[in-house]
């Protein structure tokens, strides 16, 4: 069990029958009145957010999640594929659960799955990957003046905007996390 004045960011507990992730809080002491916690929640489940407010001695259980480091293998149109790489079991998952994840992941990259009673609820890739630029527009050269930037299109079908020196084929880096070219590799 664990009390709403112990609320720290990115702990997870079970209200209700759901699983909320703390996201941001703040524990507030007014001058006059009783203390109380205000928090910023995530369902873990669904992803949607909820502002609470509640008092420092409510009890909440403390929900366990667990993280396994999976491989991701193919995808048959509706579902996607990823394997234990320490018991080869191999998982179905649909599209909503690795929707912003599967444009970051080639066959056989590693990703980060997140299960509640085993139940896989999020897929996270690498924070870093590198992807081959397939399409994109040649730069024109002279347009440079203010670091401009052009739409690419990757290996995966995830559009990034990058310089205008990068070309069809080029191999780039690119932050998963904010969707942003790095560099050239």
């Amino acid at each position: 069990m664990i009390q709403a004045g112990d609320f720290r960011n990115g702990i997870t507990f079970v209200m209700d029958g759901q699983v909320f992730q703390i996201v941001d809080f703040q524990h507030v002491k007014p001058g006059k009145g009783a203390a109380f916690v205000r928090t910023k929640l995530r369902n873990v489940i669904n992803g949607g957010f909820k502002e609470v407010t509640f008092s420092p001695s409510e009890k909440f259980e403390k929900a366990v999640i667990e993280t396994k480091e999976m491989q991701y293998l193919y995808s048959d149109g509706e579902l996607y594929y990823f394997m234990d790489n320490e018991t080869y079991e191999q998982i179905p998952l649909e599209r909503d659960s690795v929707e912003d994840a599967i444009m970051y992941l080639r066959e056989n990259d590693i990703a980060t799955i997140r299960f509640y009673q085993g139940k896989a609820f999020d897929v996270s890739p690498p924070n870093f990957v590198e992807l081959e630029v397939t399409e994109t527009e040649p730069g024109v050269k002279g347009d440079t003046a203010q670091g401009a930037t052009k739409a690419a299109v990757c290996e995966t079908g995830v559009t990034i905007y990058v310089p205008l020196f990068v070309n069809t084929g080029d191999v780039i880096k690119i932050d998963t996390r904010t969707g942003e070219y790095l560099s050239r590799v």
